[in-house]
């Protein structure tokens, strides 16, 4: 491999190829966020032959209503972010596959991904951005009733309950900004909270009480969610009391965090006890040429600049191991 600037092409156009199966990429990249985009940039400017595998572009930012804490912008909304990071990877010529995930990985000299759809991709370095995804609740009625009044996106489905009643579950900063969006559009809206009190950034809980629309149920949780077509009820359970109300409602909002998008990597790279994925202060995962960054990651404060930033160290980290392979 050449990490030669000048073979870098810097243009305007989306330069995106499909992925090709029959050659081995010096870099394959795993996920859309923050991480993944950060490094494919990096990559691309020390001149690796990289590819990019995107379940869903941006990732959790794209969910993202209003960020106000990402440098160089006072405010900017999910979406408008992505079009950022997707117009500075796209100067850029690059392997690109989106919507697929990827399905299992195999370590080796040479590293082989498998996508869901079965093609397998090769690459003699490999970074596992893949990010996180929504926690279930995992009760009766929740799985039956997805997209049918059951949801986890309020930038995606706010706007469907204009003027309904709805119940947000989690109190954190996922279940205030949802309680947030929602309250701007719906006629209540309802959180409930399994602990004691609510666990938001102070900065979001002053926003929240701007609405007089919003109430809270604490030491709670959600035990079944019941209709016919749709959402017409929630079970909610006193975890203190054990005592059972119904609530009725036309959509609940599940905000009680994340799980990482580790499983194809089980048993190829080590986890902790949440299977975020285990990385030292390069990004190096306990197999050699097998890096990781962003959320899916051990690495603390989940944070878009944080993973931005470890995005970058995992792209260096992966040129650098190329490099040396080179020599």
């Amino acid at each position: 491999m050449d990490f030669n600037l000048s073979a870098v092409s810097f243009v305007s156009e989306k330069n995106f190829t499909p992925i090709d199966t029959g050659k081995i990429y010096d870099v394959l990249i795993v996920g859309g966020g923050p991480a993944g985009m950060t490094a494919a940039v990096y990559c691309m400017r020390k001149g690796a032959d990289t590819a990019i595998i995107i379940k869903s572009i941006g990732g959790q930012v794209a969910e993202t209503s209003s960020i106000e804490n990402y440098l160089g912008y006072k405010y900017i909304n999910g979406v408008e972010l992505v079009d950022k990071f997707k117009e500075q990877v796209f100067q850029f010529s690059i392997g690109y596959d989106e919507g697929h995930g990827v399905a299992a990985i195999e370590d080796g000299g040479i590293k082989r991904v498998t996508i869901e759809d079965g093609r397998v991709i090769q690459c003699r370095a490999l970074i596992i951005a893949s990010g996180k995804s929504w926690k279930k609740l995992g009760v009766p009625g929740e799985k039956q009733f997805t997209g049918k009044g059951v949801a986890y996106c309020t930038i995606c489905d706010a706007p469907f309950f204009a003027g309904k009643k709805v119940i947000v579950v989690g109190g954190g900063n996922s279940g205030v900004e949802a309680a947030i969006d929602l309250a701007s559009v719906a006629s209540e809206v309802i959180i409930v909270q399994l602990l004691e009190e609510l666990t938001a950034d102070k900065i979001l809980l002053d926003k929240l009480g701007t609405f007089s629309n919003v109430s809270m149920i604490f030491n709670s949780s959600v035990t079944e969610i019941t209709g016919e077509d749709k959402v017409h009820e929630v079970t909610v359970k006193r975890v203190d009391t054990g005592i059972i109300s119904k609530i009725s409602t036309d959509g609940i909002f599940i905000e009680i965090g994340l799980d990482p998008n580790s499983s194809f990597a089980c048993g190829v790279v080590e986890m902790n006890s949440s299977s975020e994925i285990l990385v030292d202060s390069r990004c190096a995962t306990n197999r050699e040429g097998i890096f990781a960054a962003g959320d899916v990651t051990s690495v603390p404060f989940k944070q878009i600049i944080i993973a931005g930033g470890e995005g970058a160290k995992a792209a260096l980290s992966a040129c650098e191991y190329i490099l040396k392979r080179k020599l």
